[in-house]
């Protein structure tokens, strides 16, 4: 069967795979090609299937709606009640993502939309750092990084982490050769030069600790080399790099935001011991933000945006409840269970379940200093590879 009539048979995979992928440059654009897919399972009259984590996430959504129904203005959550629609996603691919060379095609045709992402980021960057003096451009720059074709550098950054990782995958684990697999390299280095030069360190984090997974599955002695690497890079980049780098341990001040991550975990933490059952309710926590700042935090407050506590731990739990959190953290079990249980049987599928993992890994990292699975692009790519790395689990595993 030729691809034309491959697509022909199955235009709903077409669909859910192009939602997928069409994130990276147009989450409208992707939320069209989903409801397309949708409309095409229903009038082929597919029964739907539920993922393996199906129950916390049902939770995790049910417990959203009794957050909201409980918040001091319901009206004002119904924006999160809509982004259950990226949701839809899971039941779509569930149903319609089955067979490993599908899965594959997928991940590798969202690195290298996520290539493309990254060589544009790149020119944004050169033309941004083009005739600025070294003194005003870290301060300038960090207020306004590379964004690839999304509009804020966290989604950028978020989506450059994950495609970064299945590609990695792909060099590592694919045990193909040719240009296919030259061409991932070449879409691995676009994605790290624009990684780095995006400047996000949740994002450097998470990209850190899925490679170093990744690395430590193929070669156990790599790791060992992984220090020296690190300094090399840091050394070659570019000064904001390393000044970026840097500020881990010394910011510059306020224009890094250090003290104001301290900040927003120090307000979580009253919200939670406020609202432990179902917290504020959400959209609430940057609308009564100043009513949970402690005594103990200096004020004015550092410069930073204070509509989120960027942190999905602290987020989730002061916005929806600690049993949401809970939820949460039990889909993300199930998922690295699932993942870990099958990858050293997967065969063919094995690069697409340690992509997974590393995803996983890397969101849950990330997620200690940014709250980016609450931008729907960043969401979408991430139950995209979630239902990857589920496609690539063998056939007799899944029982």
């Amino acid at each position: 069967m030729t691809l034309k009539d491959d697509l022909r048979e199955r235009p709903e995979l077409f669909f859910a795979c192009a939602a997928g992928i069409a994130g990276i440059f147009s989450i409208a654009v992707s939320h069209i090609l989903l409801g397309a897919a949708i409309l095409i399972l229903l009038i082929k009259r597919r029964k739907p299937e539920l993922p393996a984590y199906w129950l916390p996430l049902a939770l995790f959504l049910g417990w959203t709606v009794l957050s909201v129904i409980f918040s001091s203005d319901p009206a004002h959550g119904l924006p999160q009640i809509k982004k259950f629609y990226v949701f839809v996603v899971v039941v779509v691919f569930a149903t319609v993502l089955k067979r490993v060379c599908d899965a594959r095609w997928f991940a590798l045709a969202m690195g290298a939309a996520a290539g493309l992402s990254a060589v544009w980021a790149t020119a944004q960057y050169i033309a941004k750092s083009s005739g600025t003096s070294d003194d005003g451009f870290y301060r300038l720059y960090v207020a306004d990084r590379i964004t690839g074709f999304m509009s804020h550098w966290m989604t950028f950054g978020g989506q450059m982490m994950i495609a970064f990782l299945f590609v990695m995958a792909y060099v590592l684990f694919s045990r193909e050769t040719g240009r296919l697999v030259w061409a991932g390299y070449g879409v691995l280095a676009a994605m790290s030069v624009a990684m780095l030069l995006n400047g996000t360190r949740s994002i450097w984090l998470g990209a850190g600790v899925g490679a170093v997974y990744l690395i430590w599955c193929w070669r156990k002695w790599m790791v060992l080399a992984a220090p020296l690497l690190l300094g090399l890079v840091i050394l070659v980049s570019p000064g904001f790099v390393k000044e970026r780098f840097l500020s881990i341990f010394k910011p510059h001040g306020e224009t890094d935001s250090n003290t104001h991550r301290d900040v927003c975990r120090r307000v979580g933490w009253e919200m939670i011991k406020a609202h432990p059952l179902f917290g504020l309710g959400p959209e609430e926590v940057g609308e009564h933000f100043k009513e949970y700042i402690p005594v103990s935090v200096k004020q004015p407050l550092p410069e930073g945006f204070y509509g989120h506590l960027h942190n999905i731990y602290v987020q989730y739990a002061a916005e929806r409840g600690l049993p949401a959190l809970l939820f949460l953290l039990w889909m993300f079990g199930i998922m690295l269970r699932d993942f870990f249980g099958a990858v050293r049987r997967a065969g063919e599928g094995t690069f697409l379940l340690y992509g997974a993992i590393a995803a996983v890994l890397s969101v849950l990292a990330a997620g200690f200093f940014e709250h980016n699975l609450g931008d729907s692009e960043v969401l979408m790519q991430f139950l995209a590879a979630v239902a990857i790395g589920y496609a690539g689990i063998p056939a007799a595993s899944k029982g």
